[in-house]
């Protein structure tokens, strides 16, 4: 059971990472003369996004939907949030390999091919509803509905069943 204390806290977790996506998908172009630093800013930034794909699995395990076998229930309310994270990651990750690919050996030329240009309107795009829908996923974890039996779970149960 996820109680308010510890939702507080993996809540506050979740938006620290999204806010550090933000910043990073803000400002990391005006490094782009100092690789390295941009490099490392990136790699954060992956791992950021993979931590919080994992504590929003880690939330849904913990569920009482979960544990009462309603896994597709679950992964239903919340696959638009599943997918869209993952496609983030990936986007983030080519973008990041193929901009750090572009302008390692010559940081002081602002290269941007047409697919380059591409994959960052892509990425960016992805980002804006990545933020939506996983900060609402996350608001929606922490109704007390999930996390006790209660009539509206009883009700799915029997439409599962039957």
């Amino acid at each position: 059971m996820l109680r308010t204390s510890n939702y507080s806290l993996v809540l506050s977790l979740q938006f620290l990472l999204l806010i550090y996506d933000l910043f990073v998908n803000s400002f990391s172009e005006l490094l782009r003369m100092a690789p390295v630093i941009q490099l490392v800013l990136f790699i954060i930034q992956d791992i950021a996004i993979l931590f919080n794909i994992i504590i929003i699995f880690l939330m849904f395990f913990n569920t009482f939907v979960f544990q009462a076998g309603l896994v597709n229930l679950l992964f239903h309310k919340f696959k638009g949030t599943i997918v869209l994270s993952a496609a983030y990651l990936v986007l983030s990750i080519a973008f990041h390999i193929w901009v750090m690919n572009l302008r390692w050996k010559n940081s002081t030329c602002f290269v941007w091919t047409d697919g380059l240009q591409a994959l960052f309107v892509f990425q960016r795009l992805a980002a804006v509803l990545y933020c939506y829908f996983y900060k609402r996923t996350a608001l929606h974890l922490g109704d007390p509905r999930f996390y006790q039996d209660s009539l509206w779970l009883r009700k799915e149960f029997a439409q599962v069943r039957s």
